[in-house]
């Protein structure tokens, strides 16, 4: 991994104009090809994050965990998740995006290996923090570099279709888990996943920095190379000359706009970062509260057996697959805030008449919980593409994983709290809550969300 080039100044004009040149770019087999070596990563980084929860049922009864000791090794990932989400933005915004997407998915492999040898809960718990780094890190830094490649046009489309890898990791690491662990046990899963850390090779060598995080940095030479190799891939790719470069829109001098922190909770950006941070609570501690607990809540809850709890889990994460889709290829149309508010709101509406029905039965738990993952699993794929649209280049990544960090705080607290309640026997009260998070989430996306739906990031985030 070479070194950066120092910074220089930026220059405006160059800024505006990289920004005019990408908004001429037809989607091409390029952007495909980009969107699918950064797409796998995501898809693994996803694989992984969600075995924890197919892997319980055989950890409890191995190392013998008390109900609590379980909910810290469910939550000691998402912690490390949350303090690598925060650290890879600001250092994304500072070294660049592609250096942070390869280490982020080589550290996750190795810690996945050394997951597969561990001999006690507490070397599993060191290495889940580690892991959790990892994961927590890539995710955000890997959606702002698929924005800012993307021009407005379709940008939605495009960059969830992008983001379905994670929900589908999410599909294929229960569906792997759920055939492995009843047969080879749950060290094969772990030895499994380490497999892909070969990626990061391939990252560094076949996926360009942002010509935009390039020109951000005074990178002029850089960004103008980098953004001439572009055209020409395009232009290979599709058969036909580039269209002429359009108008570019005025972009904040160097040294006008605050960045950092700092930046984040100043002028427009404030009620952003508030906004955004709420929703990713909010879509999250649903998400994981549901999906961290059903395996071993079908377990000993409904004594089904281990095949049949993680079948029944499963399924629902089948579903919220179908929803992410739905949304992917609406919300251009449709509009962030209106997908967001509608989808948490539907989400609220499901758990919420779940709670009062009682959840008497699996199957009954099994039915609504997946209509309810269609809603909070596409609220949430919506935030991927809509927080990088929030903030300027020179803070994007550090927004987007500020986003991540509040994802990551919903998480940790989603399945605490659904262990916290589960542990007292109240089964419908457990939906009660999430209904309850789900609506709070749904008003502040009505009240406080700005569309940005066909807008380029400069004009939404000068």
């Amino acid at each position: 991994m070479t070194l950066n080039a120092p910074d220089r100044t930026p220059d405006a004009g160059v800024r505006a104009s990289i920004s005019a040149r990408f908004e001429r770019l037809p989607l091409s087999r390029w952007h495909v090809t980009v969107r699918l070596i950064v797409g796998a990563v995501t898809f693994f980084e996803a694989f992984d994050q969600l075995l924890i929860a197919y892997a319980m049922p055989a950890l409890r009864a191995e190392f013998h965990l008390s109900t609590s000791a379980a909910t810290l090794m469910l939550t000691i990932g998402s912690l490390g998740m949350l303090v690598g989400a925060l650290l890879s933005g600001r250092l994304a915004d500072r070294i660049g995006r592609v250096k942070v997407i390869a280490l982020c998915i080589a550290v996750s492999s190795l810690a996945n290996l050394a997951l597969a040898a561990t001999t006690s809960p507490e070397q599993f718990m060191g290495l889940r923090f580690v892991q959790g780094l990892a994961i927590g890190g890539e995710v955000p830094v890997a959606a702002t570099f698929i924005a800012e490649i993307t021009r407005s046009h379709k940008r939605g489309r495009f960059v969830l279709l992008y983001e379905l890898v994670f929900p589908a990791g999410l599909t294929v690491g229960a569906l792997v888990a759920a055939w492995v662990v009843p047969i080879l046990g749950w060290r094969w899963m772990y030895a499994l996943a380490a497999i892909p850390g070969v990626l990061c090779i391939l990252v560094q060598k076949k996926v360009p920095e942002s010509p935009r995080w390039l020109a951000d940095h005074g990178r002029a030479e850089e960004a103008e190379a980098t953004m001439v190799r572009i055209e020409k891939a395009v232009e290979r790719t599709t058969g036909k000359p580039l269209p002429p470069v359009g108008e570019a829109l005025p972009v904040t001098p160097p040294g006008k706009g605050s960045s950092g922190l700092r930046g984040l909770f100043s002028g427009r950006y404030r009620r952003r970062t508030l906004v955004i941070g709420a929703l990713w609570f909010c879509g999250y501690f649903v998400n994981y509260g549901i999906s961290s607990w059903l395996p071993t809540i079908y377990l000993n809850r409904y004594h089904l057996s281990l095949s049949d709890a993680l079948l029944y889990s499963t399924v629902t994460s089948c579903a919220g697959l179908l929803g992410c889709l739905v949304v992917a290829l609406t919300v251009d149309r449709a509009g962030r805030r209106k997908v967001i508010t509608s989808c948490l709101g539907g989400a609220a509406a499901v758990l919420l008449l779940l709670a009062w029905l009682g959840a008497n039965t699996p199957v009954q738990v099994l039915i609504w919980s997946s209509l309810a993952a269609v809603f909070f699993f596409g609220a949430n794929i919506c935030l991927y593409v809509y927080t990088p649209e929030l903030f300027p280049t020179r803070m994007r990544a550090l927004g987007s994983s500020v986003g991540g960090a509040f994802n990551r705080l919903g998480v940790i607290l989603g399945p605490i709290a659904v262990g916290a309640v589960y542990a007292g026997g109240e089964i419908g009260t457990v939906f009660l809550v999430l209904g309850g998070v789900a609506l709070a989430g749904a008003v502040v996306a009505g009240i406080g969300a700005e569309e940005t739906a066909g807008r380029r990031l400069e004009e939404v985030s000068p």
